[in-house]
């Protein structure tokens, strides 16, 4: 655990490296997190600065070289929301300076990156938060707590489900953006390890399988109605070592968009949890429907309360182990399969793309743990197995 070195009620110094994109979630939690005293932004770091119209005030010391940054501002906390490959650089570079961590999703494009930048944190000394904000959720534990108690029966299986829609200029947000290589570096910028990359670490927290040697296995199935090169329509199963398959299912081109969940298959019933809103469903033999919402602890705060009195993190590397091995299988898989022209359509006026079924589709496979192609879905490829060796190392 990390020595705690902040003294409660003293607001922790923060840099946040990207502030543009999802950055501005970042920006809004900090200034949230801000007013109740937790911390303070001392630092901004951008290739290219903000304005203050941008920033929505005045601005903090910005700067592109986020190593300087840090050493002017003093900065306890980097927070890092930067594109994929540059994750493991710049995780290394604040850890070298004795600054915690607060790194988002995915954490690293491939496993031998995720292990490079794991294991230089260890070795720094330092707490490292991956920014899985769903693993917050007061929901997992309590759901965990169901399944241990025998609520549902036996276990038989995880499913999960994200059906979104997209628009084309989704994939040109950045020069990243669906891409699975840039300039010879790996991104596995994907439905399933980026945008919808939530469903698969919540479904494998549920499994009590987070760790990289839970996972015996992977299948997967990767496919693109857009004109891009990583997958937007796809799925996967893992098979855990406490046995019982996590399937999860993705697309960014569904008919209409839905809230994704994860749901708990049980001998006597299941549990279903809309992990962004934190609603969970318990159905069961013998008993009527219960509906329950949860509160959520946030991650930067949850890094805070363990620099200043040793709470534990709720989301440590080594707990999504199990998600970068779901990375690198895909990563690893074949590129994915262009679906034929007529398996989609453009939304007039909307500028997406819509491969009719999907919905249905996603839906079935949490449902029933299949893979789009023991579905019948006539343009899924033959799935893809993770070489034995690979998968279980």
């Amino acid at each position: 655990m990390t020595e705690p070195r902040t003294a409660p009620g003293d607001p922790v110094p923060v840099v946040l490296a990207g502030a543009r994109g999802h950055g501005r979630w970042h920006v809004a939690n900090i200034r949230r997190l801000q007013a109740e005293g937790l911390v303070r932004l001392v630092g901004i770091c951008e290739l290219t600065p903000l304005t203050e119209e941008e920033f929505g005030g005045e601005l903090p010391e910005q700067s592109a070289d986020f190593g300087a940054l840090l050493d002017s501002t003093g900065a306890r906390v980097a927070v890092i929301c930067t594109p994929i490959p540059t994750h493991t650089d710049l995780a290394l570079a604040a850890a070298a300076r004795g600054v915690h961590l607060l790194l988002e999703k995915p954490p690293a494009p491939s496993y031998a990156e995720f292990r490079r930048m794991a294991d230089g944190v260890a070795a720094a000394g330092v707490a490292c938060q991956i920014g899985f904000q769903s693993l917050g959720s007061h929901a997992v534990p309590a759901i965990r707590e169901l399944v241990a108690q025998g609520a549902v029966g036996r276990v038989q299986g995880i499913g999960g489900a994200g059906a979104w829609v997209r628009p084309e200029e989704y994939f040109r947000r950045a020069p990243w953006a669906g891409r699975r290589r840039l300039n010879g570096v790996d991104v596995i910028d994907g439905a399933l390890t980026n945008p919808l990359a939530h469903a698969v670490a919540t479904a494998l927290a549920l499994g009590d399988s987070t760790r990289a040697e839970d996972v015996t296995g992977i299948e997967t199935e990767l496919l693109r109605a857009n004109d891009i090169e990583s997958d937007d329509t796809s799925c996967v199963r893992i098979t855990t070592a406490r046995g019982g398959p996590v399937t999860v299912a993705a697309t960014l081109c569904a008919e209409r968009a839905d809230e994704p969940y994860v749901v708990v298959h049980g001998t006597r019933g299941r549990i279903t949890l809309w992990y962004k809103q934190d609603r969970v469903l318990l159905q069961r033999a013998e008993h009527g429907p219960e509906e329950m919402r949860f509160g959520r602890t946030d991650l930067l705060a949850n890094l805070v309360a363990h620099l200043t009195d040793g709470t534990p993190l709720l989301v440590t590397p080594d707990g999504t182990g199990a998600f970068m091995k779901v990375v690198e299988a895909i990563r690893q898989a074949p590129d994915p399969a262009p679906l034929p022209a007529g398996a989609w359509h453009r939304v007039p006026g909307e500028n997406r793309r819509v491969v009719p079924g999907i919905d249905g589709l996603v839906t079935a496979a949490a449902d029933t743990l299949s893979l789009y192609s023991e579905l019948g879905a006539p343009w899924a490829p033959p799935l893809h197995h993770l070489p034995k060796e690979v998968s279980t190392r």
